[in-house]
């Protein structure tokens, strides 16, 4: 299987209420890669926010002021550093500073995670359906860092039209053992491959990746990849 990652460029600043399909669809177009069947589209939150509106005034100096929106945010403060929280939010992420995220917004902002990220893909593939008759997976991606291992990574926070998580339970692996425990998060790794040609500092809100199997196609949710607390060693 061999993948194709395709920057969307041109899209420029987004402001609330922009459809988002119809932005990436023209783009697309436009640099010569017009959305095809089985292609899948990952969009960053931070574009998906802004155009739902999940932006509020704040002042960047202001520690208070940050500390009590993180808190509003959280449903629960796991660790506390300094000006890091590590908090569990409503869709059962567990992250820095509930998401609240200062960085390619305007002066004077934060944005906030999507209240609903996967009715944020659903919309936005149903979308594209409906204006350019293609059927695409989407995915929401966001930034996180990860325990015991340093660096920031991409990971999906919202999905449509994709399975989040492949169970290879019960499959074989090369010298035919049965794999027990092997699941696969399937939405992550893409999310975590588009970030590549997508970057922290070029301004490309999206990416389109090509050849994933259609096997992997159905409708999903991102809640498959939320470890429920009760199996979480670490909370």
């Amino acid at each position: 299987m061999t993948l194709t990652i395709i920057p969307i460029e041109g899209i420029g600043e987004v402001r609330p209420g922009d459809e988002l399909a119809v932005l990436f669809a023209d783009a697309a177009a436009a640099q010569g890669t017009p959305f095809a069947d089985d292609d899948c589209l990952v969009v960053t939150q931070k574009v998906v926010s802004k155009v739902e509106g999940r932006l509020v005034a704040l002042d960047a100096e202001d520690r208070d002021a940050r500390r009590a929106l993180v808190d509003a945010e959280s449903v629960r403060v796991l660790r506390r550093r300094g000006d890091l929280i590590i908090s569990e939010t409503r869709h059962g992420f567990v992250c820095a500073n509930a998401g609240v995220d200062l960085s390619n917004v305007e002066a004077g902002w934060a944005a906030l995670l999507p209240i609903d990220a996967d009715r944020s893909a659903r919309h936005v593939r149903d979308a594209l359906a409906a204006r350019a008759g293609v059927d695409v997976a989407v995915i929401v991606s966001d930034t996180f860092g990860r325990a015991w291992r340093l660096g920031l990574t991409d990971v999906a926070i919202g999905v449509a039209g994709l399975a989040a998580v492949v169970d290879l339970r019960g499959e074989r692996d090369g010298l035919g053992h049965e794999l027990m425990v092997t699941e696969v998060a399937l939405a992550d790794e893409v999310a975590g491959a588009a970030e590549l040609v997508m970057g922290k500092d070029r301004r490309v809100p999206a990416a389109l990746v090509r050849g994933l199997d259609p096997r992997w196609r159905r409708e999903a949710s991102v809640r498959e990849l939320v470890r429920a607390p009760g199996e979480d060693l670490f909370r």
